[in-house]
């Protein structure tokens, strides 16, 4: 998005963001382990957003055309987004209705273990 008003970024502001999420996601994974149910993990999606937001304005962009840049974005993968919950939801429902451990127990029972990598 390159306005009359903002300029492009240069390599080391288009870095910045990455690298601040690239700490941020390691520190959190050294002071909570590898599970993401406490929240840190997406504390530093936002953070790091906020440094590109930064940025943004650094650049002499404002925040009218930064939200419109944003809103692009999200409505040009919204369709695969659709599809991705749907899926997620999909699988969610068989698992929880027990589809998926009924496919697992019948179908170690009809497999050999002479013929497993065959099957």
């Amino acid at each position: 998005m390159v306005d009359s008003k903002g300029r492009d970024p240069s390599l080391l502001d288009s870095l910045i963001p990455v690298v601040v999420l690239i700490i941020l996601l390691s520190m959190s994974v050294y002071l909570y382990g590898d599970g993401s149910s406490s929240g840190a993990n997406q504390i530093a999606l936002l953070l790091s957003g906020s440094v590109a937001l930064l940025i943004g304005y650094k650049n002499g962009f404002k925040w009218r055309e930064i939200n419109k840049a944003i809103a692009q974005g999200v409505a040009s993968i919204f369709g695969s987004l659709l599809i991705i919950m749907t899926v997620g939801s999909l699988i969610g429902i068989l698992i929880l209705s027990g589809t998926v451990p009924a496919m697992i127990y019948y179908g170690l029972q009809i497999v050999n273990p002479n013929i497993f990598y065959f099957t």
